[in-house]
């Protein structure tokens, strides 16, 4: 077996003698404690030095990453013909054993190999001196580490950052400079401004035409469509626009020239932009946009920070004056910043705008630390997620749908409105339902004292017992929705009842008059008398008046005044019988109405 063994000289061959002893790792240290007892466990083999330091740096490189130079592979070839080879990384005895065909071994034992070969390497190895190979590995670390954090023109994001920022300048610089052209050509011509929509377009067509007299005998069809050409001759006939010298002409023409010279310029920055960013951060380009996550990139400082922070700081980044105010006035915070123009959340319903956005910088966070930490250059990532997102949307554009559509699973459910017809038969499976007069109630018809008395006893039991009803007449309706089969029973209890009714209502009426009769009876003797008395005091008086000289009449009214105060004073008492019988009449009654509303 042969111990591939790597130092800042070159890479070093080993010769295992007994292999046998490998199997006893812990034994490995007392081993290699002296020279000559390493040398009687492995023997040097062959050593293949490094030319120079930059062929020292290229090998050590490719070694991080589990490959084999070239140097190498032709250096096994030569020594390695039929022998297993221990290494100290798996990756790399994987990458051998595909590439050179030979067997690799990585194990506890040829790491504990490896420690004790490093141990004793000066000793190991002739002609490599202490003093030569300190200064080896240092100067080797150095250049590794240095070409480790090698400053790439590549991934160089403060480009970004400028480019982003001088394309926000140019669109508002476009924007000033259109708005001039059109209000200071509109004194010539006011009536392109509405025809012509389009900032570029019109410059374009103010600088081609110039005067509107010449617009009828030019050709607009390479700046605007057929229509909008013949509007625009139309509208240069009967123009109301003033006139314009020669030299306000030129100045307008030379402002149309910058015009069109910064929307050139424009397009070619967000081309360089669009490839900046590809290269720099492709995963979160394909996530949000190369416009949106190159604002991103500038309002984080560097792509380095962006990734810094958590998906939550990045949905509202951009938006801190909203954040704060609300903190301060303790309102709702806002749910999004600068990652609201991404057209994922464009897409979005104004309902799912905070989900989508929240879910977006979640993802947006994962890819912006893969672009900046991340070895690969793909953006898989990005597209993998912006799928998610998307999917996502359509959930929740289909949970909505089905609310809508009256099911919680996205399809709409269609309930017939008779269940008991069949699809496409016109007849029912079952005979439709007829009215059944024998189910309703008919009450007999009062005598008109009841119902008087019934009126004005329900002018006052009404308002008290409002509730109580209210509860009868629930319960009535629950059992009113017993199905019709079982209403030949109920009707049967219900004729009982009535019965039961008009023999009490009969009973008590005949009481009560009874009871009214003799009230009356014994109120005429009372009042016969009381004439009878009135008479022979009036004679008496009308004697006694005649000689004092006073009229009758006099006397009269004021005995009819004192019999009406005595009324009022003294009411006349009644009977035990009187006071008992309506009391007893009005009692029944109650209980016939209380009947009457449990059988509505």
């Amino acid at each position: 077996m042969l111990v591939l063994f790597e130092t800042p000289a070159g890479f070093a061959l080993f010769k295992v003698l007994d292999e046998g002893k490998l199997r006893e790792v812990q034994d490995l240290d007392k081993i290699f404690a002296t020279s000559d007892s390493a040398r009687k466990v492995v023997k040097l083999k062959a050593f293949n030095k490094f030319e120079n330091t930059s062929e020292a740096l290229s090998a050590a490189t490719l070694l991080i990453d589990g490959k084999p130079s070239k140097g190498l592979r032709k250096f096994l070839r030569a020594h390695c013909d039929g022998e297993t080879l221990a290494v100290a990384d798996s990756k790399l005895g994987n990458a051998i054993k595909e590439k050179l065909k030979i067997d690799c071994i990585h194990s506890d034992a040829v790491m504990e190999l490896m420690r004790g070969l490093r141990s004793q390497l000066t000793d190991l190895i002739s002609g490599l001196a202490v003093q030569d190979l300190a200064p080896m590995s240092l100067g080797l670390s150095h250049s590794l580490s240095r070409y480790k954090l090698k400053f790439s023109p590549d991934k160089v994001d403060t480009m970004i950052i400028q480019a982003i920022g001088l394309l926000d300048d140019l669109d508002k610089e476009l924007n000033t400079y259109a708005m001039r052209v059109r209000e200071w050509y509109g004194w010539h011509f006011p009536e392109l401004a509405k025809i012509v929509q389009d900032n570029i377009q019109y410059a374009k067509a103010v600088k081609l035409m110039g005067y509107r007299a010449n617009a009828a005998g030019l050709d607009f069809s390479e700046i605007m469509s057929e229509e909008v050409e013949a509007e625009l001759k139309e509208a240069a006939v009967i123009s109301m626009g003033t006139e314009v010298s020669d030299l306000d002409l030129a100045n307008i023409r030379d402002l149309c020239d910058q015009v069109l010279a910064l929307s050139e310029y424009r397009a070619q920055l967000y081309d360089y932009l669009r490839s900046r960013m590809n290269t720099i951060a492709p995963n979160l380009t394909a996530l949000v946009g190369e416009l949106v996550g190159a604002r991103l990139i500038a309002h984080g400082g560097s792509l380095l920070n962006l990734a810094k922070q958590p998906g939550s700081t990045i949905q509202i980044l951009g938006a801190e004056k909203a954040l704060f105010r609300a903190l301060k006035t303790k309102h709702a915070t806002p749910k999004y910043g600068l990652i609201f123009h991404a057209s994922l959340i464009g897409q979005a319903a104004p309902k799912h705008k905070g989900k989508i956005s929240r879910s977006l910088a979640a993802k947006a966070a994962l890819a912006i630390r893969y672009d900046a930490l991340g070895d690969g250059e793909d953006n898989s990532i990005g597209l993998e997620n912006r799928a998610k997102i998307e999917a996502r949307l359509r959930v929740l554009e289909g949970r909505e749908l089905g609310r809508s559509a009256g099911s919680a699973k996205g399809k709409p459910k269609i309930e017939f409105y008779d269940k008991d017809r069949k699809s496409g038969v016109g007849a029912l499976i079952t005979p439709a339902k007829t009215y059944n007069p024998s189910a309703d109630l008919v009450l007999g018809q009062p005598t008109d004292q009841a119902t008087k008395k019934l009126a004005a006893d329900q002018e006052d039991v009404l308002p008290k017992k409002r509730k109580r009803d209210e509860a009868k007449a629930t319960a009535h309706v629950e059992a009113s929705e017993v199905p019709v089969e079982e209403h030949d029973d109920h009707e049967e209890g219900k004729r009982k009842k009535k019965k039961k009714q008009k023999s009490e209502v009969e009973t008590t009426d005949v009481v009560t008059t009874e009871a009214e009769e003799q009230g009356k009876r014994k109120k005429k003797k009372k009042k016969s008398e009381s004439e009878n008395t009135e008479f022979e005091s009036n004679q008496i008086q009308g004697t006694a008046a005649a000689e004092d000289g006073e009229e009758p009449n006099t006397q009269e009214k004021k005995k009819k005044k004192r019999r009406n105060t005595e009324e009022k004073e003294d009411p006349s008492p009644k009977s035990k019988e009187e006071l008992e019988a309506p009391e007893i009449g009005k009692k029944e009654k109650k209980k016939k109405k209380k009947d009457k509303k449990t059988e509505s």
